[in-house]
């Protein structure tokens, strides 16, 4: 029968891999073979997959799935699953992803009916091999089930005779040319069978140890060697000879498993084209343990190229090992692919000039699954098989995951029983069993493209679909969209796992073009026959605008023009919808220059359609990318007027009529701020030689336009104009809409006016129309007419000037700005004329008559300017005091002058000497800014601006302080200054209380009795506290403390008593009562801290004076607080109380405290309940630290005992010799029955005879025999040396943690079998100890107590009133403990 086109595109694997490298290819591929009547498009469009058609080769080494008698399997990626997401629908508009990737379904899933019906009636098939048009099958009862090409059963090779012998098939492999089957059994045998007659010519028995299963049986490219592993884990090679007619098979053996199993092999197979490769004469064999990959070479001698370790992964986990021919850099080389896990590693094998295997490791390819099965399916695609039976289809040179397909329904078999070998009771290695839970290696075969997966009831078939099957299994699902980018992706040659398109690529194109002008009809179509007929019109518009779009942009993509516009616009056009939706979409090409041509019927349609529906926006982008000849001018040109699109009117006239004056002389700019603008920028482009709004101006036209739009400028009339229009009348109303702009324009103009001798004629006239429009008249403010005259300085400042300006002009706008009529506008007037002059203007003046203008309007910035010049910086400080509004920033200025470089020690001399001239006005204008001032510039003038500032009596305390406190702080004032001193503590205690403290301590010129006094003066009790403290009287500022908690007491009393009586203002009080609560907290710590720093230098009698009243004071105010039912003041206060409890119980007696509670008035004559709170905290105090003692006590005796156990333990264990002699003399320990020799036995196990060592000069320590210390000497020669007491740290085992001499005690000839070693000496020496110091590192961690210490201070910190710690400083540091406090209910 004729093959179909599909079917001549499917390549073999070898002739891709020829192809590949090959850029021309005979026009065959793509011719259509002669037929008597063509196929028509329709009846290849549904053509069934499901015909019933003979099982027919191809190729003498493909399989032709596309004829099979196998019912194929619709597969799709996850990819174009994906793609048909309703979400989708929500998008306005759908747009072409041209980096989007699609890859459709990459491979065709094939049911094989024939082997699977034979298959069933089987019983259970255990594996299978498929070599060209052969595919053999083995039976669980020891039958080879051979199958040809029609999947008829050929052969069926043993009997259940030899099944019952043999077991189960477990391997089978047939060698290159089909001639031979070898068949391994889960018995252990191995047979040989002739395919062409069936006929038995092998059995081997003895290849391998008996007792182990068959696990893999391969042949080579050399038809006399094959190899084999059995499920010990061991490889053989198999050499098969005939001598004389006698078959025999001589055995090797490669790999030992008792060096590590081995569970996979693989020989490298070479395909039909590759059979001279140079690599094929060293008959490469890879091999897969469980813990590394080797490569070795089987000719023309055993020799292992490479080893490569695992990196780690999961114990079960199988491996996988697949060999394949790939072109690397214009050669072609075997690449083995391996893994163990979720990683496959590539190894690029190469053979070297010198004779020698090169291997060089490439990227890896990481994936999230556990993989069991590992496939080439051609030189650039992998397929995989993860634990899940999940396949995964890979692009290695991307690494991008193609398809991914559920083989659940395969329903795979396991080779599980051959890997536990339980046909010969089960004697493997508990690593291999686990390996083989997972181990599928026999049900899957791969050759030239075509991968074979054997089920429990069926057999499948896997092969690449070609591009064309790819593009229809997304046609048949409706992906058009889908398919369009797929068939680009063939367009473009970035596809992945192409098929059949190896070639041309102008003839790839053009074949792959025409299929895609095929979906884009079809495509259209769809889109017709699914619109939706009724429903909203907004549906309606969002089904096209998912269509159109796409179908616009492959044809712009194709450069198909024609049949955008003819073809599928007059098919679209039939409904209205589409047809606005076909002519909104082209808007986004139009823009993007992509469409610059469209036909006059659709540029009709076009403005019809936007000016309809109102988007004029549209249209006037649309209109200025267009071809102008596309375009019919007068419609346009109406459309633009009356719409106002001025950009496509200015287009239009420019482009179609080569006119650039009349948008100027109709436009209307006095109303139009948009137009105006426009209008701006179209002047600045046409002077430039730019077209408006896109591109240049041709170059014949550029000096033509230029002039022209001069002229018209300089028009002294308009075309219309009335009797009342002024002179000039287009650089009027220019100036008079923006004079800024206009003026930017023409200075942008004229730099390029340099050589052209009319252009400069013409800026001369325009300037001088300038002149005569502006100045004078009142019409134009004064920023405008400076404007000017800023922007006349600066061209006349170039140095190529050639413009004349009269100077009068410029000292007639002088005057106009400095001397207006009223004072007005006065901050614009000098920032124009101060812009003036920076530009350079200032040479078109008379300096002196400029100051003097300037000084007289106040323009102290001028004055500042023109100082500047003449460096005249001293004169500027006048400038700025006199300047309101920049007065403050006279500091700033002096500072950075007198701080900054570049100035002259003269000039900054006399800038000192100005601002302390004016030190007066600066002190009232900010003394601080002013003490700042003088800390960085004037230190050694402090005393006279001090004697200055005090001569005038309008300075009051406020100026004067920021200085005073510079004086002190920088020490200008001397030691015996002290009425100064004290004169600036008077006034910070008025101005800056929150600093007294800190000055007080820092300060040490003041007296204290006169400080005693200002602070008393100013009621401040915490200065006047360090005060007396200072001089000594601890009393005396304790009593100052406690009256200032007593007032805070009282006025936390008042405000509980007053939320008490008024509940409608409680919240209102609440922030009030938090406030005071915070002072009375702080006040207290402050009265602690002082107690606490002064009991230390106390006697009893003298704490209990300190403490006790504070304690009472808390007791009182808490009495207080408890009548008046503030039940959250009360809590505070009681824990605050316990808080003075707990500090005063380290230096107060705890029976003196009780007592002085129970003496107490408040609470002598009360109730015991009253204080129970009080002395249940204290027992509880008492209770909690006699615990913790107790604890402490245990935990330490508890420790000791560990360590004292361990420590014996250690040293009373018991040595245990490896071998019965001395490690010396190498005789046995006992030489001679009538010795007593002494033996050294170490910890690392080695035994030597006393004077063996002793001659070997292995001690070290002391002369003395009992204290002696040995080190092995075995261990200490293999270190590089003898040990001494200088290798002592790098010992390691060799000295044992118990050095143990024994002697050998014989009592009689009879008792020589009950040699008992007596223990003569045990001894812990200074390396003993080193070893038990590290044996206890190994168990060390944080200590009890500290960890218990550590949680008494945490919980300390947590709970206030439990724990006050010795403040920072203190040497008696005392840890103290108490219970958390009791809470009453």
């Amino acid at each position: 029968m004729s093959e179909s086109p599909d079917a001549r595109s499917l390549l073999s694997a070898s002739s891709q891999l020829n192809l590949m490298e090959v850029d021309a290819i005979d026009d065959k591929e793509f011719d259509i073979p002669q037929v008597d009547t063509p196929p028509t498009l329709e009846s290849i469009l549904n053509e069934l997959e499901d015909e019933e058609e003979p099982f027919v080769l191809e190729d003498t080494c493909v399989l032709n799935t596309d004829n099979m008698d196998a019912h194929s399997c619709d597969t799709s990626s996850l990819a174009s699953s994906d793609s048909g997401d309703p979400a989708h629908l929500k998008r306005k508009r759908r747009t072409v992803d041209l980096n989007a990737t699609v890859h459709g379904s990459v491979l065709r899933h094939s049911l094989l009916k024939g082997i699977s019906a034979q298959i069933v009636s089987a019983a259970l098939c255990v594996c299978v091999q498929t070599v060209s048009g052969v595919i053999a099958v083995g039976t669980s009862h020891g039958l080879a089930l051979v199958f040809d090409t029609n999947q008829a059963l050929r052969l069926c090779l043993g009997t259940k005779a030899t099944g019952a012998e043999f077991g189960a098939v477990s391997a089978l492999s047939i060698n290159h040319d089909c001639s031979r089957l070898l068949c391994g059994f889960a018995k252990g045998q191995i047979t040989m069978w002739d395919l062409a007659n069936g006929k038995l010519l092998r059995t081997i028995n003895d290849a391998h140890p008996p007792g182990t299963a068959i696990l893999h049986v391969k042949f080579t490219d050399d038809p006399t060697l094959a190899v084999c592993n059995d499920s010990g884990g061991s490889v053989f090679e198999l050499a098969f000879r005939r001598v004389m007619g006698m078959r025999s098979c001589d055995s090797r053996c490669l790999f030992s498993g008792s060096k590590g199993e081995v569970c996979c092999i693989e020989p490298l197979h070479a395909p039909p084209d590759f059979r001279d490769h140079p690599i094929t004469h060293y008959s490469l064999l890879a091999m897969a343990s469980l813990t590394k990959i080797l490569v070795i070479g089987l000719k023309p001698s055993l020799k292992v190229w490479m080893t490569f370790p695992y990196s780690k992964s999961d114990p079960s986990s199988v491996p996988q090992l697949a060999w394949q021919f790939v072109p690397v850099q214009k050669t072609v080389n075997p690449i083995l692919a391996f893994c163990k896990g979720d990683t496959v590693h590539f190894l690029l094998v190469k053979k070297e000039e010198t004779g020698t295997i090169h291997v060089i490791k490439q990227r890896q390819l990481h994936l999230s699954c556990d993989i069991i099965s590992l496939s080439w399916i051609n030189s650039r695609t992998l397929v995989l098989v993860d634990s899940h039976e999940k396949l995964q289809v890979v692009d290695r040179p991307s690494q991008e995951v193609l398809e991914t397909l559920d083989l659940e329904q395969v329903q795979l078999v396991y080779n599980s029983r051959h890997f536990k070998s339980l046909a010969t009771g089960g004697n493997v290695s508990q690593a291999l069993a686990l390996v083989g839970e997972k181990a599928c290696y026999q049900s899957v075969s791969s050759y030239a493209g075509q991968i074979v997966y054997l089920g429990t009831k069926s057999a499948h078939i896997m092969t690449l679909r070609n591009w064309r099957e790819r593009i229809d299994c997304l046609l048949k699902q409706e992906h058009f969209v889908e398919a369009l980018s797929l068939a680009w992706s063939f367009h473009e040659g970035t596809a992945k796992a192409v098929v059949g398109l190896f070639g041309d690529p102008v003839k790839r194109k053009g074949v792959v073009g025409d299929k895609m002008v095929e979906v884009i009809f079809q495509f259209a179509e769809h889109a017709l026959k699914k619109c939706p007929e009724h429903g909203k019109i907004q549906v309606m518009e969002q089904h096209f605008h998912d269509v159109v779009p796409v179908l616009v942009d492959y044809c712009l993509l194709l450069q198909r023009a024609d049949l955008l516009f003819n073809q599928l616009y007059a098919r679209l056009g039939e409904n209205m919808v589409a047809k606005g939706v076909f002519l909104e979409s082209l808007e986004s090409y139009i823009v993007a220059d992509r469409l610059g041509h469209l036909t006059t019927p659709i540029m009709r349609d076009l403005l019809a359609h936007y000016h309809g529906n109102g988007m004029m926006d549209s249209l006037e982008r649309c209109i200025v990318h267009l071809d102008v000849t596309s375009l019919d001018i007068q419609q346009v040109s109406v459309m633009c007027w009356e719409n106002q699109l001025y950009d496509a009117m200015i287009y239009v006239f420019n482009r179609g009529m080569n006119d650039y004056i009349t948008p100027m002389e109709v436009s209307p700019l006095q109303n139009e701020v948009v137009m105006g603008n426009k209008l701006l920028v179209y002047i600045s482009c046409c002077l430039a030689g730019r077209a408006y709004p896109l591109g240049d101006i041709p170059e014949d036209l550029v000096v033509q336009v230029k002039h022209q739009v001069f002229e018209f400028l300089i028009r002294l009339h308009s075309a219309d104009s009335s009797e009342e229009e002024e002179v000039f009348p287009y650089i009027r109303t220019l100036l008079h809409f923006d004079t800024r702009e206009f003026l930017n324009v023409l200075a942008m103009t004229f730099e390029d006016f340099k050589n052209d001798k009319q252009a400069l004629e013409y800026q001369q006239r325009i300037v001088d129309i300038l002149l005569q429009v502006m100045v004078d008249n009142p019409d134009f403010t004064p920023s405008q007419v400076g404007g000017l005259f800023t922007f006349l300085a600066r061209q006349l400042a170039k140095p190529d000037n050639t413009l004349f300006v009269n100077r009068k002009l410029f000292d007639q706008v002088l005057e106009f700005l400095c001397c207006p009529d009223d004072d007005s506008r006065h901050t614009e007037r000098q920032q124009v004329l101060l812009e003036l002059l920076q530009v350079g203007g200032v040479v078109q003046f008379n300096e002196g008559r400029l100051l003097a203008l300037a000084e007289k309007a106040k323009f102290y910035q001028i004055c500042e300017f023109l100082y500047e010049k003449k460096h005249l910086y001293d004169r500027i400080i006048e400038c700025y005091l006199r300047d309101p509004l920049r007065k403050v920033e006279i500091f700033s200025y002096i500072h950075n002058l007198l701080s900054m470089p570049g100035y002259s020690p003269e000039e900054k001399q006399a800038v000192k000497d100005k601002a302390l001239q004016h030190m007066q006005e600066l002190v009232t204008l900010d003394p601080s800014k002013s003490a700042d001032l003088v800390v960085f510039h004037f230190a050694e003038e402090v005393q006279q601006i001090q004697s200055e500032l005090q001569v005038s009596s309008k300075y009051n305390d406020v100026i004067l302080y920021p200085l005073y406190l510079v004086s002190v702080l920088f020490g200008y004032l001397g030691t015996q200054e002290h009425d100064l001193h004290e004169l600036l503590l008077d006034l910070m205690c008025r101005f800056a209380p929150q600093q007294l403290l800190s000055f007080l301590q820092t300060s040490q010129h003041y007296r204290l009795e006169e400080a005693i006094q200002i602070t008393e003066k100013y009621h401040h009790n915490e200065a006047t506290a360090y005060l007396l403290e200072k001089k000594g009287d601890v009393q005396g500022a304790f009593a100052v403390l406690l009256e200032t908690l007593k007032d805070k007491l009282s006025l936390l009393t008042a405000e509980s008593d007053r939320v008490e009586g008024g509940d409608g203002r409680r919240d209102e009080e609440e922030g009030g009562d938090e406030a005071t609560l915070t002072g009375v907290k702080d006040s207290l710590n402050e009265i602690i801290v002082l107690c606490h720093r002064s009991s230390q230098n106390l006697y009893q009698q003298q704490r209990e004076v300190l403490w006790f009243p504070l304690l009472e004071t808390m007791m009182a105010s808490q009495k207080l607080v408890k009548g008046l039912d503030a039940k959250h003041t009360f809590e505070v206060l009681k824990e605050l109380t316990m808080k003075v409890l707990n500090c005063m119980s380290t230096f107060i007696s705890l029976p003196s405290i009780i007592q002085r509670i129970l003496q107490d008035p408040v609470y002598g004559k009360g109730k015991l309940a009253e204080i129970q709170g009080l002395i249940l905290g204290m027992l509880d105090t008492f209770n909690y630290e006699q615990t913790l003692l107790e604890t402490t006590t245990s935990l330490l005796n508890h420790d000791l005992h560990w360590s004292l156990a361990h420590l014996r333990a250690a040293v009373t264990r018991g040595l245990h010799p490896r071998q019965d002699y001395c490690n010396i003399c190498l005789q046995q320990y006992k030489r001679r029955q009538d010795s007593a020799e002494e033996i050294i036995v170490f910890s690392c196990g080695h035994l030597y005879h006393f004077q063996c060592l002793q001659q070997k000069d292995c001690g070290w320590g002391f002369a003395s025999e009992q204290q002696q210390r040995w080190s092995c000497y075995k261990c200490s020669s293999s270190q590089g040396g003898r040990a001494g007491p200088s290798a002592e740290p790098n010992r390691g085992r060799s000295t044992s943690l118990a050095q143990t001499r024994v002697t050998s005690v014989h009592h009689d000839v009879g008792a020589e079998a009950d040699r008992k070693k007596v223990f003569v000496e045990a001894t812990l020496d200074l390396q003993q100890e080193q070893s038990w110091d590290q044996l206890r590192c190994l168990y060390r961690g944080p200590s009890r107590l500290s960890i218990l210490s550590e949680l008494s201070h945490c919980h300390s910190s947590e709970k206030t009133g439990l724990l006050i710690t010795a403040q920072p400083g203190t040497e008696n540091f005392q840890l103290k403990l108490a219970p958390p406090p009791l809470l009453e209910e």
